[in-house]
């Protein structure tokens, strides 16, 4: 355990970051289910709607550094590219 008065106040502040982060984290995960599930259902209208959100979300986290910007942008297209997918099934 830390000794000195730094120490121990750096110890405080990565608890504290911690719990910011995983809670960031969480609700990037639960984003990117919700979006996971519209797209299994073949519900184009809800898929799109709920891929607003997950990119906004995605793009947060990396303002917030959870994430890479490059991870990021690579997750945004490969959702994109599925949510296009399922509107291509849809009209063929």
């Amino acid at each position: 355990m830390a000794n000195h008065v730094s120490s121990l106040k750096r110890a405080r502040q990565t608890v504290t970051k911690t719990a910011v982060n995983r809670a960031n984290k969480s609700k990037l995960r639960g984003t990117l289910r919700t979006l996971r599930e519209a797209i299994a259902k073949g519900d184009h209208a809800v898929a799109t709607e709920q891929y607003r959100a997950t990119a906004s979300i995605l793009d947060k986290s990396v303002q917030k550094g959870v994430l890479h910007k490059n991870t990021a942008s690579r997750y945004k297209s490969r959702l994109n590219a599925r949510v296009k997918a399922v509107a291509a099934k849809k009209a063929a």
